[in-house]
């Protein structure tokens, strides 16, 4: 499974919603999120899901057809990387936080980045 995208990001952020936690396993998923008109599939169809996200819209997740990974959601004018999927990951540097209002009380949060307590208008 390949993909590219040109252009910056228009966002970098953690997501701390219960979606995101049951999708990754873990506390939040790290995600960046670009113009649909700036993502491509290059190789391979991911198999993909529909849900209801925290934010009451429609979303698809898509992941690896072979190993499972998450690797982007969909609506209807962003595709919202998982950072993980990424072939080099160590360049994300996150602007935010965001529904820090499902944060577990476990997980550390850099105290330098904003916090929304659910998706930010």
């Amino acid at each position: 499974m390949r993909y590219s995208y040109e252009g910056e990001p228009a966002f970098s952020l953690n997501c701390h919603c219960r979606d995101c936690q049951r999708e990754t396993g873990s506390a939040f998923a790290s995600i960046l999120i670009v113009p649909r008109a700036n993502f491509r599939l290059i190789q391979g169809k991911p198999k993909n899901f529909d849900l209801t996200a925290d934010s009451g819209r429609t979303t698809t997740r898509n992941f690896c057809a072979d190993c499972g990974s998450p690797l982007f959601g969909s609506g209807l004018d962003f595709v919202n990387i998982r950072v993980g999927s990424l072939d080099d990951p160590s360049s994300f540097n996150p602007a935010q936080d965001i529904y820090t209002s499902s944060a577990q009380p476990w997980d550390y949060m850099n105290p330098a980045l904003p916090k929304s307590p659910k998706l930010p208008q």
